[in-house]
């Protein structure tokens, strides 16, 4: 391009009519099928141009030759410049007119720039070192994805503002450009020229133009495809290895772990790099990688479009904007075109000779016959040929088989391929045909041609190519997380006569770097004649051959060799297993084949072996040390000799407190626990443990294994759980923490042993880093010599693990994704994932930030900052070049020699040896200087941490002792350690370094050494980090440099992609920002360092240069930022998917590193005397400690190019590649028929799609869990947590463990009523008691002796008025204070218990015992039950009483039916004379409103586990919700009129129901020959609130020795098995109370009131009933009225019932409000009252209710005289209520023959009549005294029965009555109010 020349167009042109020729010849056939390469923009006209023009269109080799190749393929074309005009300036760097153009000049000018034009920087080789600046029509130029650009040149001068240069030529003569080749815009035009944030001008991004650096073979194939064959940016199914056969793989072909995954291709926003090439000199690679990116768009197979790119001239009309130039050239063509170099299209297209003849030397293979691999391949190609089988039979392969790879990973890619038009008819939609053969292989051909000379196919990408062809050829619909694509024309399929043509077409674009060979017979001869070509050297430049045998008789049979130098080693590489490639290193390392490559590395330093100069340096050293002592190792680090060097202020101590983020998590996982408890599965009862026990289980590393002890000994954890006592020794912890080692086995085993024996304790076992060694035990092919693997799948999956009820088992790992399959054994409800930086609108990372993985990835969008994460080309430059030339050494081999060659030389350089510069690279000195110079700077001694990363330990070794003996050359040994992290050892210091880290650590033991990398914390060292993972270790926050150059670039997966980049991760203080960058530390780096190694715009120069290491000149701001021409997208878009990819906190801005502007003279001012750098002469004052900024910056991250290009690479929606990347290597996926995951997915999201999308293999510890899916599949007591690395996860479940254990003792312990018995000392006194204390039952004879106690003792009743007899009179003094009714603030006095076990439970327990009892039976379904009507008839109320009884399936047993399932007939009752210990025979009411999830209505533990009948009696509007809760359970529900009653009405209808039933039950049972009398006439009743019941043991003589908890079995058991235990109507228990005396138990029997549970015998109580209208003390009237009935009530005092604090229902389920105010509110209790038929304000509430609080607060204003008057009581006829607890009363009962105190002297003050009947006449109230002024209240329904009354008993004879003394209760006529009327006593 440049200038216009003859013949271009005429060349294009001629070439387009001779495709469009091919095309037809090819698509003529019946089916007509539509043409391929309709999108195909070819850059052909440079083949033509070269053959027919005499190359004068072809310019590329001159550009490499000009810059500065070694082995030119043509001389340079001569081209004169045009004199200067006379008079015109021609000095360089100056304009025509004498005005500066270099960039530095200029740079802070403004600079008039006219719209569409921009500024750029042009090259001139004059001045190598500037750039000058011109002014340049946008529309010439590239776009940011390298589209081509408009041809010819449109520009002004920026100096002296002359416009309109039409030509280049014209422009670079005005510029003084003197080239001496013709000028060419691609050549000089470099950079985009920016503003930075300062506004001055600065070198941008390199101009993206296309083929000006190496051949793109990116973006012809590109244009080919079209947007049909872009990949997808996604992973495929991953390799099958022997012992795992996927998919139409060959089971019996070795494979590797992913193989073939090696490279991915890097999008807009990846940067391009330096690669040297297979045969020529090295050169830079421009990766075009538009098509990868564009949206998508028609298939290429589908439609037929016009060449729509921009003409190749400029034409008057047509401008950028134009539809041809946007529509067809971008959007359809997909991308720009390639060039060819000098290839004809002859040699394109393929024929049978197209190879030539085979030779004599190498015969052709017959077919059938094996293939002969030549001998000496390896030597001769420089690289093992991988050779992936394809389709149909593979041919066998004999002889040099060493020396070729084969794998099967392509043909199960197309197998794989294949499934996707079944999953679309699974899916519901019409069958299509899934691609043919033929058509995969042409999409390979395609995906192959676009590829770049520094790319790897793999699998992935070419199986989501085969998906997205499949989509746009059949589906219209559009499916989850796929853009929408436009409707196509069904394509047909291409034919086998057609591919090899087609295929060779698509060839023919790429310069030889796919060769197409078509084999008439079978693939051995095309093999054999591949084998030849390459022996021959025909394939120099070829990296991928397909061999094509398509005979029309026969199936296709194909295969594509790998040929590729750089490809096939990595290739190779990666089909290598974890133990092949360990064992081909030691290998390598024992054969001595390194030595050979240290020889080598001999010869590159000019000035002699590097060995040799560091003994010239040693042996200087030590004579300047013997003659000058005190310069002997050049300034000395801080404090490095000091025994106690000053401390750091801004260091803090490593022990931090939990940080509100980990008390986050942990009630997280709290939350989950409870919710596993509180399912109806019921696998995890809680409230049955009593404490938490723990094992936390580690990789075998013991730096790990010593960091989580260090965690437990110093958390607090062990004390909090009661597992140890005050100072806890290591010794005790170790106990707590197992190391998965050989000797894991035993302490397994007895932790388990521990569990079963134990069941009242909840363990929890942690598998910490859970995402290490997921083998299974019958999969472990690792070596003997290894860490054992299986032991996570034997001791954390057996069965015995998985069955035990109290075991809890708890996942925590940084990359859970191997966990997250349709075979997991963890619930996806049971994932705790790590909340982000804000969590309920509360900030909890406060004053630090997490700097993860992303934020790394953020970094290197910043245009003006150096970036953390980085590459260093130099050094991939010199391995490419080391690799070609020792083919036969691994990568990982030579690698690590050339990086710690760097270092040494690095080391040396920063030691003074200022040549040895030019044999590292920048980034490595920078390091080494960082290093040296960090202890320097502060006074506290303090440096920072280098951590190299060395995955294979042999090769650790090495480098360990290679650094070490250069540090010891150069005199190092007290500057820095060499810390070798070896997973299987300890940490190992010098006795030095000990001392300091003693100093500072504040430790007095001589003996310690660090055990852990936290405690290294501030020293300045190397640590190299070896084994194939790091196992948890955390690091300390020194940490400056993360150097993962060394990590493997061919392990394509995301776990350990993730592992590695997260050993950097970081928590930030982002309380001082930061002054300088991440890498902006002038006084610690080169002072030369002006430029980067990752120049796009210079080449290396020779191979020799690359391998010495040297670095090239050039500008920074390039090095490691995004690739020329790629926009930064938003910040938004950069969101990565997965926990992996996605920031905690986001960090701050400033964060980022800033560019260094030193002058790059400075370079040579350095000389060999120079020695460490200090921390800055012209420092005035003391520079920060380095650990105090190592706390305020992340550390700075280097990586291969090829995992820096997949990191930071995105497609088009935004998505990071690496999170399509296969999750780990134990997965697989489940189908290619799967959409990609979005960027925006939670973690909850991401996790539900690898459980959809991802599989085990058979070596996975999960494949055998087989119910995929299903919720019996999942184990229900396993969790997982899940946080990004280095976050603090260890503090989060060590805060779990001390939350569960306080929660446990909590749920173990209730609040339980601790009052003790009040008016004890108003107990009546008698002469007469019972002596025989200690019988276990009353005799009946004595126990009738024995007086009533009318005084009620029940502290509940504290507020309850006395109850006075006649043998005692109460004093004013002798009543305590009650305390103030109706006041919240005072709470009745409690005490916590333990639970025992015979307590009951509300609905939240579940356990496994009681798990048929709360409704799971197995022989009936849950909620199975039905309504059954009962009806019975009672006079009082007037009309029969129509009840109904819900009854379950499986207790219908206790009841009589007409037929089964018939009408309820009655409920069996036991017989008297049943002796049976198995049952209860007493049926349980309790009655209970508001509390049906709080009553404690489980009493299985209680009855331990008895038969029993018990029966919930509740309200009809709540019917539902008890039956929800308690399905298994009979529910009487109450009738509809019942609905406002209180618990008076319950206690009457159960009892009457009681007494109907034990009617029909001697009814029944009478037939059956039984005795009526020999029927069991008792019932219990007993409240919702009774949770455990006691027993004091006495001795003989009545003393007590013990209280001690029983069941209520037991309790009833006892009473029921009373001798004449049918001669007593009411039996109750003692309240329990911790302040019962000693002597109070002493008497075992009372005759007194009985409350809350009590035995009624509803045959002698049948005449005497509740008041079912009462609210409050219904049961001490109901005491009263049995009582004065001569019936006998007897408390047991030797058992007690505690009754627990419940603060919902029960009688505070009866708010009294207003019904007039829209808002209701409360009323006080004097407005209870009004008087008749006035304009009070009614109420909403019963009218029982009403007057029962009015009695209680204010019935001073009925009776004043009785105030405080305990000797002048209130006489109560037939009732008791409550007058409060300053007013006495006195009982008694009208009926004939009752037993009333006697009370012929007594006085009363005041005379209540409630409800009275018949029995109470005039005569007998004429036999009581009353007081002068007494008062009388008579309460009747209704005013006229009020008269009546007051008629009938002669009232007004000795009563004055006034109207104004008539009340009624508050409430509406509709409530029937109650009306009362006073009197005064005349």
């Amino acid at each position: 391009m440049g200038n216009s020349y003859a013949g271009q167009l005429k060349s294009t042109r001629f070439e387009e009519v001779l495709h469009s020729s091919i095309e037809a010849s090819l698509r003529s056939s019946s089916l007509a099928p539509r043409p391929v390469f309709s999108q195909l923009y070819l850059e052909a006209e440079q083949q033509l141009s070269a053959l027919e023009a005499g190359r004068r269109g072809d310019n590329e080799e001159e550009e490499e030759e000009g810059d500065g190749g070694l082995e030119p393929s043509s001389p340079p074309t001569p081209f004169q410049t045009q004199p200067a005009p006379p008079g015109c300036c021609t000095a360089d760097g100056f304009c025509q007119a004498g005005k500066d153009l270099r960039l530095a000049s200029i740079s802070s000018e403004h600079l008039d720039v006219p719209a569409g034009f921009v500024l750029v920087g042009a090259k001139a080789p004059s001045l190598p070192d500037h750039l000058l600046v011109c002014a340049v029509d946008r529309r010439f130029l590239p776009d940011d994805s390298g589209h081509s650009a408009l041809l010819g040149f449109s520009g002004n001068c920026v100096g002296c503002g002359k416009r309109g240069f039409s030509y280049f030529t014209e422009f670079s003569s005005h510029i003084n450009l003197k080239l001496s080749t013709q000028p060419k815009k691609q050549k000089h035009l470099k950079y985009y020229l920016v503003r930075s944030a300062q506004g001055t001008l600065a070198k941008g991004p390199s101009i993206c133009w296309r083929g000006s650096e190496l051949r793109s073979r990116l973006t012809s194939a590109a244009t080919c495809s079209g947007p049909l064959l872009q990949p997808l940016d996604s992973s495929g199914p991953p390799a099958t290895s022997a012992s795992e056969p996927g998919p139409g793989a060959n089971a019996s072909a070795p494979t590797g772990p992913q193989a073939g995954l090696a490279s991915d291709h890097p999008s807009l926003t990846a940067a391009s790099t330096a690669v040297s090439n297979a045969r020529e000199s090295p050169k830079h690679v421009q990766l075009l990688n538009n098509s990868l990116s564009a949206p998508p768009g028609p298939s290429a197979l589908g439609s037929i479009l016009p060449n729509s790119g921009p003409p190749k001239k400029r034409h008057k009309g047509w401008s950028p904007e134009s539809p041809s130039a946007t529509d067809g050239g971008h959007a359809q063509g997909g991308g720009s075109r390639a060039t060819c170099e000098g290839a004809c299209v002859s040699s394109c297209v393929p024929q049978a000779s197209l190879a030539g003849p085979a030779s004599a030397t190498f015969p052709a293979a017959a077919p059938g016959e094996p293939v002969s691999v030549p001998d000496n391949l390896l030597r001769i190609c420089r690289a093992k040929p991988v050779i992936f089988k394809g389709h149909g039979n593979f041919p066998y392969l004999c002889g040099n088989l060493s020396d070729v790879v084969v794998s099967p990973l392509l043909h199960a890619c197309y197998q794989n391929s294949q499934p996707v038009s079944r999953a679309h008819e699974q899916s519901g939609l019409p069958s299509a045909l899934p691609l043919s053969e033929e058509t995969q292989l042409l999409l390979t051909v395609y995906y192959l041609v676009q590829l770049g000379a520094d790319q790897v196919p793999q699998m992935e990408d070419l199986e989501r190519i085969f998906v997205r062809s499949w989509h746009e050829s059949h589906l219209t619909e559009t499916r989850q997380y796929q853009p929408a694509l436009p409707p196509l024309v069904p394509v047909p399929p291409v034919t086998s006569a057609q591919l090899p043509w087609l295929a060779g077409l698509a060839a023919s674009s790429c310069d030889d770097s796919v060769r197409i060979i078509e084999c008439a017979h079978s693939l051995a001869e095309g093999l054999s004649q591949m084998f030849r070509l390459l022996v021959e050297g025909q394939l120099a430049q070829t990296n991928y051959v397909v061999i094509i045998c398509a005979c029309r008789s026969a199936a296709l049979d194909s295969c594509i060799a790998v040929t590729g130098k750089y490809q096939a080693r990595i290739l190779s590489e990666s089909l290598l297993s974890p133990a092949e490639y360990q064992q081909e290193v030691d290998h390598e390392l024992a054969a001595g084949k390194v030595g050979a490559l240290g020889a080598f590395f001999s010869t590159l330093c000019p000035e002699g072996d590097i060995d040799v100069l560091l003994d010239r340096f040693y042996q200087e050293h030590q004579d300047r040390a013997s003659s000058s002592p005190a310069a002997s190792s050049g300034p000395v680090p801080a404090s490095a000799d000091v025994h106690q060097p000053p401390a750091c202020t801004a260091r803090s101590p490593w022990p931090q407190p939990a940080r509100p983020f980990q008390l986050a998590v942990a009630q997280k996982l709290l939350s989950h626990v409870c919710s596993i408890a509180d399912s109806s599965t019921q696998n995890l009862d809680l409230g049955s443990f009593e404490k938490v026990d723990f094992l936390i289980c580690t990789p075998p590393s013991e730096v790990a294994f010593q960091q989580t002890l260090w965690h437990v000994r110093h958390s607090g954890v062990l004390l909090e759980l009661g597992l140890a006592q005050e100072q806890v020794s290591r010794r005790r912890a170790e106990r707590y923490v197992l190391k998965l080692d050989a000797a894991a086995q035993a302490k397994a085993q007895a932790f388990l042993q521990s569990a079963f024996e134990n069941p009242q304790t909840l363990f929890v076992l942690i598998h910490d880093h859970a995402h290490w060694d997921l083998v299974s035990a019958a999969h472990d092919l690792c070596p003997a010599s290894a860490a054992p693997r299986g032991l996570v799948h034997s001791l954390l999956t057996c069965r015995e693990l998985r069955e035990a009820p109290n075991v809890l088992v708890l996942h925590v790992t940084a990359f859970p994704y191997a966990l997250q399959t349709q075979r997991s054994l963890i619930s996806p409800y049971n994932e705790v994932h790590w909340p982000a930086s804000y969590h309920g609108e509360v900030d909890l990372y406060h004053d630090e930030k997490y700097f993860g993985l992303a934020e790394f990835i953020d970094s290197t969008l910043a245009g003006h900052s150096l970036p953390l994460l980085r590459y260093d080309s130099t050094f991939e430059a010199m391995v490419t070049a080391l690799g070609k030339r020792f083919p036969r050494l691994h990568s990982a081999v030579l690698r690590t020699c050339a990086l710690v060659q760097h270092y040494a030389a690095a080391l040396m350089a920063a030691r003074g040896l200022a040549h040895m510069k030019s044999h590292t690279s920048v980034e490595t000195l920078e390091i080494a200087q960082s290093l040296l110079s960090s202890a320097q700077r502060g006074r506290c001694g303090h440096g920072l941490m280098v951590l190299l990363r060395v995955p294979c330990p042999p090769l650790a070794a090495v480098a360990f002792e290679r650094l070490c003996h250069v540090r010891e050359r150069l005199a190092l040994e007290r500057h820095f350690e060499i810390v070798l992290g070896d997973p299987g050892s300890g940490i190992a210091v010098g006795q030095h370094f000990a001392r300091r880290l003693q100093t500072w650590q504040k430790i007095d033991d001589a003996e310690w050494r660090p055990q852990t990398y936290l405690e290294l914390e501030g020293l300045p060292c190397i640590l190299i980090a070896s084994g194939m993972g790091l196992c948890g270790a955390s690091l300390p926050r020194s940490l400056r440099y993360c150097d993962l150059r060394l990590i493997s670039a061919s392990c394509w997966e995301r776990t350990a992609l993730e592992q590695e980049l997260g050993l950097a991760a970081h928590f930030v203080s982002n309380q001082v920002a930061p002054e300088k960058g991440a890498a902006g530390e002038t006084p610690e780096s080169d002072p030369g360092k002006l430029s980067s190694t990752d120049n796009e715009d210079e080449e290396v120069g020779a191979e020799g240069a690359a391998l010495r290491g040297e670095s090239t000149a050039g500008p920074t701001a390039a090095a490691h930022a995004p690739p020329p021409g790629s926009p930064a997208p938003p910040e938004k878009t950069r969101r990565r998917a997965g926990r992996g990819l996605q920031p905690a906190p986001r960090p701050d801005s400033r964060l980022g590193t800033s560019q260094a502007s030193v002058s790059a003279s400075a370079t040579s001012s350095s000389g060999p005397s120079s020695t460490v750098p200090t921390a800055g002469a012209s420092a005035l004052q003391a520079p920060p400690c380095p650990v105090a900024e190592a706390c305020r910056q992340p550390p700075v991250v280097f990586l291969p190019k090829l995992v820096y290009d997949l990191v930071t690479s995105t497609d088009s929606s935004g998505l990071p590649k690496a999170a399509s990347l296969l999750p780990a290597h134990s997965v697989t996926w489940t189908s290619s028929f799967r959409p990609l995951p979005s960027k925006t997915m939670t973690s909850t999201e991401q996790s539900l799609y690898y459980r959809q999308w991802t599989v085990p293999r058979p070596s996975h510890v999960d494949y055998g869990n087989r119910s995929e899916g299903h919720m019996g599949s999942f184990h229900p007591r396993r969790l997982l947590l899940s946080g990004p690395p280095q976050v603090g996860k260890t503090g989060a479940y060590l805060q779990f463990l001390s939350i569960l254990s306080r929660m446990l003792v909590r749920l173990t312990e209730v609040d339980v009523y601790d009052e003790e018995e009040i008016n004890t000392h108003l107990r009546e006194e008698s002469d007469w008691q019972y002596v025989q204390l200690g019988d276990p039952w009353p005799d009946l004879e004595l126990f009738k002796k024995m007086p009533f106690d009318y005084i009620i003792h029940d502290p509940k009743y504290e507020d309850a008025s006395i109850i006075c007899s006649h043998l005692r009179s109460v004093k004013s003094e002798d009543r305590e204070a009650a305390r103030k009714a109706e006041d919240p603030r005072v709470r009745r006095q409690t005490a916590r218990m333990r639970l025992s076990k015979y307590a009951a439970y509300d609905t939240y327990h579940h356990c496994g015992q009681c798990r048929q009892y709360m409704g799971f039976h197995p022989r009936y379904q849950l909620y199975e039950s039905s309504l059954h009507a009962f009806a019975f008839s009672y006079s009082a109320l007037g009309e029969e009483v129509r009840l109904h009884f819900i009854i379950p399936k499986s207790k219908e047993h206790h009841f009589v039916f007409s037929q089964p399932g018939g009408q309820l007939e009655s409920m069996r009752l036991p017989l008297v004379s049943d002796k049976s210990h198995a049952h209860i025979k007493s049926p349980t009411f309790t009655p209970s409103t508001g509390r049906h999830e709080h009553g404690l209505f489980n009493l299985y533990h209680a009855m331990d586990g008895a038969s029993h009948l018990h029966v919930l009696v509740v309200k009809e509007h709540e019917m539902a919700v008890y039956q929800k809760c308690w399905p298994n359970h009979i529910v009487l529900v109450l009738p509809r009129s019942f609905n406002s009653t209180g618990v008076g009405a319950a206690h009457f209808l159960i009892k009457e129901l009681s007494y109907h039933n034990l009617e029909l039950e001697r009814s029944r049972q009478e037939e059956l020959g039984v005795q009526p009398q020999d029927i069991w006439p008792f019932v219990v009743i007993s409240d919702d609130s009774c949770v455990m019941w006691n027993v004091v043991d006495v001795d003989g003589a009545g003393e007590r020795s013990r209280e001690r908890s029983v069941s209520l079995k037991h309790v009833l058991q006892h009473i029921e098995a009373a001798p004449d235990v049918t001669q007593y109507a009411l039996i109750g228990v003692r309240k329990w109370s911790s302040k019962t005396q000693p002597g109070a138990a002493r008497e075992p029997f009372s005759r007194c009131h009985v409350h809350d549970f009590v035995v009624l015998n509803v045959d002698l109580t049948q005449n005497v009933q509740y008041n079912q209208n009462r609210f409050t003390c219904d049961d001490v009237d109901f005491n009263l009225r049995v009582h004065s009935s001569g019936l006998l009530l007897c408390r047991f005092n030797r058992f007690s019932v505690m009754k627990k604090q419940i603060a919902v229902g029960g009688h505070r389920a009866f708010p009294i409000t207003s019904t007039v105010t829209d808002n209701p509110v409360a009323v006080v209790p004097a407005q209870y009252i009004c008087a008749p038929d006035s304009k009070h304000t009614f109420l909403a509430a019963p009218a029982q209710l009403l007057l029962e609080k009015f009695l209680r607060y204010h019935s001073h204003r009925f009776f004043p005289l009785s105030l405080k008057k305990y000797n002048h009581p209130v006489l109560s006829v037939d009732c008791y209520l409550n007058l409060g607890p300053q007013i006495s009363v006195c009982y008694v009962s009208s009926r004939p023959h009752s037993s009333n105190v006697s009370c012929p002297d007594v006085e009363f003050s005041g005379l209540l009549l409630y409800l009275c009947d018949a029995f109470v006449g005039a005569s007998f109230l004429k036999k009581f005294h009353f007081l002068k002024g007494a008062t009388l209240c008579v309460i009747c329904q209704d005013r006229s029965s009020l008269r009546q009354t007051v008629v009938r008993l002669e009232l007004e004879d000795e009563w004055q009555f006034r109207l104004r003394d008539e009340f009624q209760t508050a409430n509406a006529q509709e409530d029937r109010p109650l009306f009362f009327l006073t009197g005064r006593h005349i």
